[in-house]
């Protein structure tokens, strides 16, 4: 049996860039600490620059020789994201290394600044725009990666549904709704990919889950909190499938990376499956251009 995946088995990152979305707490902290413990540089994106600064100076206390920059990015806002690509690509020339790891997690009903619903619109439609924007600093990166960040509630949803990805018409549920956006993600990632390899180019998609982690204590039910402190591994397990896929040599395009453990909710990180949904490659298609229309962001045409 193969041993464990852990942060010692990281390659070294010297002289790579790491972009980590929603990088101020839970999962966004670990990555940005295990990629920063290798050596990578890494830019921590935070919704609110102070909770930002916050996580950074935690970031060095936990690594000293880290450097971090914070800078401001609203997921939920294409101005804003667009703002944060333009202030990017002015600062760096390349990016090795890009974490779309944000997330809204189980919240209620509410419109993002361009009236999507809040989960579609920033786990899946902010990071596919975010993606678009900064494609030619991966291209420019000799062997970049593009890391989503999905869930074992991409199984648990009634399904993508694209002529109502808002809840406008269907009764609103969380779970289907941050269920939904966490099968849009994994569906992104793969569509992708091969998107990627048609384009003849070198940047690796790769997808992840944290399995059952306690990233996020004050958010669900009362009995959800509760169980999860209980029962739920700790946010820097919970990183170790994300980081796999970011720097592990074996990763190839189109992986999806969880936990090894029983029903993926703990454990090393391993190649897992996923729901037939999120492997239909018609779907990704028209799951990507709805995309582009929404967001007015257009890259890798199929050239199908």
């Amino acid at each position: 049996m193969p041993q464990p995946w852990t942060l010692a088995d990281m390659p070294p990152l010297r002289d790579k860039l790491a972009l980590v979305t929603g990088a101020n707490r839970g999962l966004g902290l670990e990555i940005s600490a295990g990629l920063a413990r290798a050596g990578a540089a890494v830019v921590m994106a935070c919704r609110d620059p102070q909770r930002g600064q916050a996580a950074a100076a935690e970031l060095r206390r936990r690594v000293p020789e880290a450097r971090p920059e914070v800078m401001a990015l609203d997921l939920a806002d294409l101005s804003s994201i667009r703002r944060f690509a333009r202030d990017f690509r002015s600062r760096y020339a390349r990016l090795d290394i890009l974490c779309n790891n944000a997330s809204a997690i189980m919240v209620p009903l509410r419109r993002t600044q361009d009236g999507f619903e809040t989960h579609i619109g920033t786990n899946h439609l902010g990071h596919f725009a975010l993606t678009g924007l900064l494609l030619d600093r991966l291209q420019a990166a000799p062997a970049a990666r593009v890391v989503s960040t999905s869930s074992m509630a991409h199984r648990l949803t009634k399904g993508l549904d694209l002529d109502d990805l808002h809840f406008e018409r269907r009764p609103y549920k969380e779970m289907d709704a941050y269920g939904q956006s966490k099968l849009a993600t994994l569906s992104y990632s793969f569509e992708l990919d091969r998107r990627l390899r048609k384009a003849g180019s070198g940047i690796v998609s790769a997808a992840a889950h944290p399995g059952w982690s306690d990233t996020n204590p004050d958010q669900g039910s009362l009995l959800m909190r509760l169980t999860g402190r209980l029962l739920a591994q700790p946010p820097a397990m919970g990183a170790l499938p994300a980081l796999y896929a970011a720097t592990a040599p074996e990763v190839r395009g189109g992986d999806y990376l969880g936990p090894a453990g029983f029903k993926e909710l703990r454990g090393y990180p391993a190649k897992v499956g996923c729901s037939e949904q999120a492997a239909d490659a018609a779907l990704a298609e028209r799951l990507w251009q709805r995309s582009e229309s929404l967001t007015g962001v257009s890259y890798l045409d199929s050239m199908t």
